[in-house]
C-alpha cells in the first residue's frame, strides 16, 4: 500500500515551482488559482523571492501548499491517475495535513490557500516577535526531549512541539526556557540543540490564539469526507469524519506533531511506499522512521514521469 505524504514550514525556497510552472499548463492554473483566492502575486514570492517575504509564515505556508498540490495535480492530469486509485492513505507534516486534506479532495484549493494564509497570520501574531522560540534536538528520542523540557520548563512554557524521527525531536515554548534546554542538552544524553530561525513558538500552549482564530474560520469552512483516510498529527490515527478533522485542526495549533508516531502506524497498517510531494524533507524522516518503507520525493517533471512509470 502507499501514502502521499506533504511537507510543512521550512521547506519552501525562492524559485520553488518555477520550472514545474514552465513544463505544464496543469501546474500554472494551480498556481494561478492560489494567487486569485489570496489577491496577491503569492507566485512571484515563491519564484523571485525576496527569501524573507516567503519565509514570513503567511506567504511560506500558502507556497508550500501550492507547489505540493501542484505537483500532484501534474501527476494526476497528465498521468491520468486517480489519487484515490493509488494511495490507501495521505498525511502531512504541520501545515502539510492541509495539503494532504486538499489532495484527497476534502478542501477546495482556494479554501485551502486562505485557511493557511490565516493560519500563518494567526500563529505569527499569537506570540509577540522575541517571547518564543523553538529548537532542534538532535540525537534525541522523545524519552529524551520530554525529560529536557520538563527540566527547562521551571514555570515557563517547553513543550515537544515536533516528533520528527527516531532521532530529531523539536521543542518550542518561552524563549528564556528553550535557551536553558539547549544549555542542558548534554545532562539528558542528547547529543546537540539547535536554536531554529522561526518567528513564533508553534506547536505550544502559546498557539492559543492561533488556535481560537482556526476554530472559528474552520467553523465556517466548507470541508468534506476525503477521498482516502488522512492520519492526523495530534492523533498519529487516520480519520475520515469532516467534523473530526476539522476539530483535529483546531488542535494541531498547540500540539505535537507526531510525525514518527504517524509513519510508524502507516507502516504497521500496512504503508511500505511514502511518495513526498513538493519537497524532500519528510522522506528521509520516514527512512528513519520505518527502515523498510520505501520513500520517495517528488519535486521534478523527471520526478513526476518516473513516478508516473512506478504507479
Amino acid at each position: 500500500m502507499r501514502a502521499f505524504i506533504f511537507p510543512g514550514q521550512g521547506s519552501q525556497s525562492v524559485g520553488m515551482g518555477k520550472a514545474l510552472s514552465e513544463a505544464s499548463t496543469v501546474a500554472r492554473e494551480v498556481f494561478q488559482e492560489v494567487d486569485d483566492a489570496l489577491g496577491q502575486r503569492l507566485f512571484r514570492i515563491m519564484t523571485e523571492g525576496p527569501e524573507d517575504q516567503l519565509t514570513l509564515t503567511e506567504n511560506a505556508q500558502p507556497a508550500i501548499m501550492a507547489n505540493a498540490i501542484a505537483t500532484l495535480r501534474v501527476l494526476e492530469k497528465e498521468g491520468g491517475i486517480r489519487l484515490a486509485d493509488k494511495a490507501g492513505f495521505v498525511a502531512g507534516h504541520s501545515l502539510g495535513e492541509y495539503s494532504a486534506l486538499c489532495a484527497a479532495g476534502a478542501l477546495d484549493l482556494a479554501t485551502t490557500a486562505r485557511l493557511l494564509k490565516l493560519r500563518g497570520q494567526a500563529m505569527q501574531a499569537a506570540v509577540p516577535v522575541g517571547v518564543g522560540a523553538m529548537a532542534a534536538l538532535l540525537g534525541a528520542d522523545i524519552e529524551k526531549a520530554q525529560g529536557l523540557a520538563d527540566a527547562a520548563a521551571q514555570g515557563e512554557v517547553c513543550t515537544v512541539a515536533n516528533d520528527n524521527d527516531p532521532s530529531q525531536v523539536v521543542i518550542s515554548g518561552h524563549r528564556g526556557a528553550i535557551e536553558r534546554a539547549i544549555e542542558l542538552v548534554k545532562d539528558h544524553g542528547i547529543k546537540r540543540g539547535i536554536l531554529l530561525p522561526v518567528s513564533a513558538p508553534f506547536h505550544c500552549p502559546l498557539m492559543q490564539p492561533a488556535a481560537d482564530a482556526m476554530a472559528q474560520a474552520l467553523a465556517d469552512a466548507a470541508l468534506q469526507a476525503p477521498l482516502v483516510p488522512v492520519y492526523a498529527n495530534v492523533t498519529a490515527a487516520p480519520v475520515a469524519d469532516a467534523e473530526t478533522i476539522k476539530a483535529l485542526l483546531v488542535e494541531q495549533v498547540t500540539g505535537r506533531v507526531r510525525w514518527r508516531e504517524s509513519v510508524v502506524a502507516m507502516f504497521d497498517n500496512g504503508v511500505h511506499e511514502f511518495v513526498e510531494f513538493g519537497g524532500k524533507v519528510l522522506a528521509p524522516m520516514v527512512k528513519r522512521s520505518a527502515q523498510d518503507a520505501n520513500a520517495t520525493s517528488v519535486i521534478s517533471m523527471d520526478d513526476i514521469e518516473a513516478l508516473m512509470k512506478g504507479l
